[in-house]
């Protein structure tokens, strides 16, 4: 498949400010060293073999820690408080207003994290505003027409680009007496982020709000520099609901018009979801302690960050059984990439492929014992999954899951093979492995089975053939990956990454391919937008699965490796998702 069938010609060139460091929560829960990539000679049975370790930083979670945690927020008078606030807001949102008011209103509660709670109220308001005929109050005001954009085309509906003409002048370009507008163009901004492939209207509106936002920062008041540093910093789009909702609970206190019921309850939502939080990531420390893949020195030791994969694609309370088993899907897939990229011998390696492919462990003492830990693992996890499944679903999901991780082997296999024999794939024939090699098909079929009330064997037939959103989604997370992580692999001898593939390819400095890249994120993002417009036959959670899990990438990688290297902004959101309650007063 040609790259020009993957993406759309790119219309912008867009990048986003991505700053060097963040601001670091001064809590250290274990201390972490790091040591340079090393190269182990062992021998077995008279043969040396070299084995290759990236001597990962150790993580940064003391497992007793995380065992221990836990909250007052789960105790019935809390519960008994949110229901009555839960009220209030109802007859608030269902309540008669100006419609920019009740816009202005489902844009707070959606950044307060409160979505989920009134699924029904606000899709019901939004569709009163939509199919309102007297649309006089939109007028020319910049800001409300922006609005009504980016909440209508989040929830489903198909507004035309050409909503936006008016602020265009005789010859296309957007008109200079917006600069004046600050609150217009910072929602201009977010609505860009909605825009389609071969929208010119909203891709020129990206370009031109990004660049008169950076230009005028420095000039405007500091309440709301801090709100456009921030959607400088990444699009509300591609924020994670939880990250978002614990900035804006902060500055929302700060608002001159803010709703102290409204802000109540997005406190005490906050904590009381925690709590339930920390009840599965303490269990889940128990499992990964109990299984020892805590012990095996050459793989990265990830069991919170895990968790916060699987929280950031669906974290409403309702779906514990997915973020419980899921978790521990993605802990032994990182376990195993390590093995196929660092520990294992190419003999070793397609041995274990073999094994799985066949989905039979009859002969697993043919391999290492480290390396027989991992895959006996992966197999009795796997399975132990499926019997969840078939008790609870009435669905025998084995022959699914087992596929899809021979295919995320032989995925892993090519890379070892293009690394071993010294191969330099285009960045066509890397990124069609690579949307298999990153592992997240694999995830999204487990975010399938495991929140649908009735699974079907169209449905994961269709899934099987990694249908538009899922590849895009998985593109996604790939190239966000590349983009954090590219030059810390190389260093320790990885295979090209995307960037290295087009540089390779097209002699392009490390600056221009970067600028590339992330253009194809922009592009992709604009595939995801039209998949969730047109998303039969899927429905929700999976649905929203599909852009949580490149969110949740574009979280971890925004400014370099947040995922191999845990001593970071990382683990900052993690204090906060999980340890830090919101303080009520």
């Amino acid at each position: 498949m040609a790259l020009q069938a993957l993406f759309s010609p790119f219309l912008v060139s867009t990048t986003l400010l991505f700053p060097l460091h963040s601001s670091k929560i001064p809590v250290t829960l274990r201390n972490s060293k790091s040591t340079r990539c090393v190269a182990n000679v062992i021998t077995v049975d008279d043969h040396t073999i070299t084995r290759r370790s990236a001597n990962y930083l150790q993580s940064v979670w003391d497992y007793d820690f995380v065992q221990s945690l836990t909250s007052d927020y789960n105790e019935e008078k809390y519960v008994r408080q949110v229901d009555k606030l839960k009220d209030d807001v109802k007859c608030l949102i269902n309540g008669v207003m100006d419609p920019l008011a009740k816009l202005e209103l489902i844009d707070v509660i959606q950044r307060l994290g409160l979505k989920y709670l009134f699924e029904t109220e606000i899709k019901k308001a939004l569709d009163i505003i939509y199919k309102d005929s007297n649309i006089a109050w939109l007028s020319d005001d910049l800001f409300a027409i922006a609005l009504r954009f980016r909440l209508l085309r989040q929830h489903g509906y198909n507004v035309p680009q050409g909503v936006f003409e008016r602020f265009r002048d005789e010859t296309g370009n957007f008109k200079r007496n917006l600069f004046e507008d600050v609150e217009g163009l910072l929602n201009l901004y977010e609505a860009s982020f909605f825009g389609l492939e071969g929208e010119d209207i909203i891709d020129q509106a990206k370009a031109f709000t990004t660049t008169h936002l950076k230009g005028i920062i420095r000039d405007i008041p500091p309440s709301m520099s801090r709100k456009v540093v921030h959607a400088l910093d990444m699009p509300l789009h591609w924020r994670l609901t939880r990250v978002e909702a614990r900035w804006f609970i902060d500055a929302y206190e700060q608002e001159q018009n803010m709703n102290p019921p409204l802000l109540l309850l997005a406190k005490l939502e906050y904590n009381i979801v925690q709590a339930i939080h920390q009840k599965e990531v303490s269990k889940l420390a128990s499992w990964w302690v109990d299984m020892g893949l805590d012990k095996i020195s050459f793989a990265r030791d990830r069991l919170v960050e895990h968790y916060f994969w699987c929280n950031g694609i669906l974290f409403e309370p309702q779906y514990i059984p997915f973020r419980l088993m899921a978790t521990k899907i993605i802990c032994l897939i990182t376990t195993i990439d390590d093995v196929y990229d660092l520990y294992g011998t190419m003999e070793e390696i397609e041995l274990f492929t073999d094994f799985v492919d066949r989905w039979d462990i009859n002969e697993i003492d043919k391999l290492p014992q480290n390396i027989k830990t991992c895959l006996l693992a992966m197999y009795n996890t796997s399975n132990e999954i499926g019997y969840w499944t078939l008790k609870e679903r009435r669905f025998n999901i084995i022959p699914y899951l087992s596929e899809a991780w021979a295919d995320l082997c032989k995925a892993y296999l090519k890379e070892a093979k293009w690394y071993y024999g010294g191969y330099k794939p285009t960045l066509e024939e890397y990124l069609e492995n690579a949307k298999v090699s990153i592992a997240a098909p694999l995830m999204l079929l487990c975010s399938y089975f495991l929140t649908t009330d009735k699974i079907t064997k169209e449905a994961l037939d269709h899934l099987d053939e990694l249908p538009s959103i899922m590849r895009s989604a998985s593109l996604l997370l790939r190239l966000a990956n590349d983009l954090g992580t590219s030059s810390d692999e190389l260093a320790r001898g990885d295979i090209l990454k995307a960037v290295q593939c087009y540089m390779n390819e097209t002699g392009a400095s490390e600056e221009v391919a970067r600028e590339y890249i992330n253009n194809l994120v922009h592009e992709i993002w604009k595939k995801i937008n039209r998949d969730m417009l047109n998303h039969c036959p899927f429905s929700e959670p999976f649905l929203s699965a599909n852009p949580n899990i490149a969110r949740t990438a574009q979280c971890f990688y925004q400014y370099g490796d947040g995922h191999g290297v845990p001593d970071s902004w990382t683990k900052d959101h993690l204090i906060s998702l999980l340890v830090q309650p919101i303080a009520l007063n």
